[in-house]
């Protein structure tokens, strides 16, 4: 059965355009083969928002997300902003903002290494000639990136921590990271859900030895398990979980980590894969956990690679393969996203390669011929 749907698209800065027209081109493949129709609404986003409309998220693009089922977006940055104040820059002022705007809660980064592809990871070929396959569930509204008091205050002479005998300004800075029960419990029941589809193990990713927030999660956590007795649970602190991720890589299914140990830990795992242009992610709102459709933020791993833009090399994959996200995850058309995953895997497999994960003897392409190869093996 058809159905039609209307997608904001955020292309954002850099290569964002580029990579963004071939999710599109891949999303014009499922309208033919599966007859559904697809609105793409453009708006502006980060350094380009601000240069037209002189803020990174203006209510213009607010008020366009709203009116649509989900949101691809691209990258969003570069050296041409760097110079603003900080909660002026495109990263701070854009994604956070609408993460936060949208209750845009759960991360889920796929992280696939092709073995295919294994020459491309800088792990051991022996860790990797298999490959691997590792999700990474993020919890995005809460913790450290969000809690108050953040500030940066003057310290007076005669208060702890005042040195007379620096040369520098005496400062004191001030982070907070806070998590309520209900915060960690739905971000846990998200990460097991997604378990039962995949190989059943979940490793609660904390640093319990020393944060009371990390106790509250390991406690929250351990409760809520009780509850999904077929899937296994395990806990490894954070700087441990860095160390296997390079050790083994396969000995992880679901990795469920807070808002900070997420950011890095995703980081990671995308890097063991080859290269940060295969990875997609979802951000996903309210409703994730039910079943239901689900307003979300589909977006490529990798930043706006200034330095490459323009030059129609960069890899597509990852915005594309977002794109495949963003129909099973948002719109719950699960043979749709299976197709573009499909279409990328035998792309890849036929030997068709962006200069970031060419190897010798492989056809190398350019970013739009690398669209039009997996467009092409999109298909019912």
């Amino acid at each position: 059965m058809s159905s039609s749907f209307r997608i904001a698209v955020l292309a954002g800065d850099g290569i964002g355009p580029e990579v963004m027209a071939e999710a599109l081109k891949a999303l014009h493949r499922i309208e033919a083969a599966f007859g559904h129709r697809f609105d793409f609404i453009e708006a502006d986003v980060g350094g380009i928002a601000i240069d037209r409309h002189g803020a990174a998220l203006p209510q213009a693009t607010l008020d366009t997300c709203h009116g649509c089922a989900s949101i691809l977006f691209g990258s969003v940055g570069g050296p041409k902003w760097e110079k603003l104040p900080p909660n002026q820059q495109p990263e701070r002022a854009a994604l956070l903002p609408i993460r936060k705007h949208f209750g845009l809660y759960a991360n889920l980064r796929p992280a696939i290494c092709y073995p295919s592809l294994a020459h491309a990871s800088p792990l051991r070929s022996d860790l990797v000639k298999d490959g691997f396959d590792i999700l990474v569930v993020r919890e995005l509204t809460g913790g450290i990136y969000f809690g108050q008091p953040k500030k940066t205050d003057s310290l007076s002479e005669g208060e702890a921590g005042f040195d007379a005998l620096s040369r520098l300004s005496q400062k004191r800075s001030v982070d907070t990271m806070i998590y309520t029960t209900a915060e960690i419990e739905r971000i846990t029941r998200l990460a097991f859900m997604a378990a039962r589809k995949r190989q059943s193990r979940v490793t609660l990713v904390d640093k319990a030895n020393v944060l009371e927030t990390s106790v509250h999660w390991r406690t929250t956590v351990r409760e809520i398990a009780t509850d999904y007795a077929d899937v296994s649970l395990e806990y490894i602190y954070v700087d441990n979980a860095a160390m296997q991720v390079i050790r083994n890589p396969r000995h992880f299914d679901v990795m469920l980590c807070e808002n900070m140990f997420g950011d890095i830990i995703s980081d990671e795992v995308a890097a063991a894969t080859g290269s940060l242009g295969m990875l997609p992610s979802a951000s996903l709102g309210a409703s994730a956990a039910s079943g239901a459709t689900t307003f979300g933020l589909f977006e490529p791993a990798g930043g706006t690679a200034p330095d490459i833009a323009g030059k129609g090399i960069a890899n597509p994959v990852a915005q594309i393969l977002s794109a495949a996200l963003l129909l099973r995850h948002s719109l719950k058309l699960e043979a749709e996203a299976a197709s573009i995953e499909r279409a990328v895997r035998e792309t890849v497999d036929d030997g068709f390669r962006t200069a970031d994960i060419w190897s010798p003897n492989m056809h190398k392409v350019g970013t739009v011929s690398m669209g039009d190869e997996i467009a092409k093996r999109v298909r019912k």
